[in-house]
């Protein structure tokens, strides 16, 4: 299977704070799938290290107060066109994320504070119809055999 995955997730440092978040279950994949790994802040131009960000409505506003929503929207733009060219159906994406987050985002305040809500590429692909799911569901559905 083809599938979209946060870079971050692999080990490579594009998180806002240079750092990755390697997950162990997710390199394990590379056994059985093909992995893109993709990071929408860094596709639509944005730095790393930078101004950590969070969703406040529809925008995407830094904890300094600049709005960075077109950048998020524009790396989702690219990842969307990488996940039409692979034909990618499931995308695991980094939790809580401004941009990956699906289900719960942090709220804007820039205090840790969860909302529902999902990151600007989360929700750009489920509007194409790619099944999205963070960290911890891919654990579970790797531990239910389904991946």
């Amino acid at each position: 299977m083809k599938i979209l995955i946060s870079a971050c997730l692999l080990g490579m440092r594009v998180r806002y704070d240079g750092k990755s978040k390697t997950n162990a279950a997710a390199g394990a994949l590379l056994e059985r799938h093909q992995l893109i790994p993709v990071c929408a802040e860094v596709f639509g131009g944005l730095p790393t290290p930078r101004v950590p960000a969070e969703r406040v409505g529809g925008r995407v506003v830094t904890k300094d107060g600049r709005d960075v929503t077109a950048e998020y929207e524009r790396g989702a733009e690219e990842v969307a066109r990488l996940c039409g060219m692979y034909g990618c159906t499931l995308a695991i994406l980094k939790e809580r994320s401004p941009s990956c987050g699906k289900g719960f985002i942090y709220d804007g305040t820039h205090t840790g504070t969860l909302t529902e809500g999902n990151g600007v590429l989360a929700e750009r692909l489920m509007k194409m119809g790619v099944r999205v799911v963070g960290e911890s569901e891919m654990e579970e559905m790797i531990r239910r055999g389904e991946l």
